[in-house]
């Protein structure tokens, strides 16, 4: 089965303090432009390469492209880190022949995040969704809302 983003699968929840996961990235797919819903997301890679690109949170006064702060690419066994106050970012892997994994912690845990347009900065709400949780596939039959 193809699936066409990237997934997100729980494997501890932390007494409600934090979520633990584990992401599977399929070539070539990536996430939205996001933010962490006031959360601390810590990200370890463990298989592959990520690239991740940080922008500013968009101006309500100017409509037009998002600005673009930083760009880099994470290597395998490299941790990255980022919150609110850092500013959004999108995360892809941009390899069309290689699969990546990555070791996501969320504190405090979030349902929904905040989705933006990169061409117009106009924002979404979008409900966070597990493929799987403990090992187990959930019912959910799409990958996270949050893709692109």
């Amino acid at each position: 089965m193809r699936l066409e983003g990237y997934t997100r699968n729980l494997v501890d929840e932390g007494n409600e303090k934090f979520n633990l996961m584990i992401l599977c990235w399929g070539e070539g797919h990536g996430s939205s432009i996001h933010d962490h819903t006031n959360s601390h997301c810590f990200m370890k890679l463990l298989q592959g390469q990520l690239k991740e690109t940080l922008f500013d949170w968009p101006d309500r006064k100017s409509h037009g492209d998002m600005v673009q702060k930083s760009q880099r690419v994470l290597q395998e066994s490299k941790v990255a880190y980022i919150n609110d106050s850092i500013g959004l970012h999108r995360v892809e892997n941009v390899s069309h022949t290689e699969c990546a994994v990555s070791l996501h912690l969320y504190s405090p845990p979030f349902e929904t995040c905040q989705t933006f347009d990169q061409r117009t900065g106009h924002k979404n709400t979008v409900k966070m969704t597990f493929w799987s949780k403990y090992g187990e596939k959930t019912p959910f039959t799409t990958v996270s809302q949050e893709n692109n």
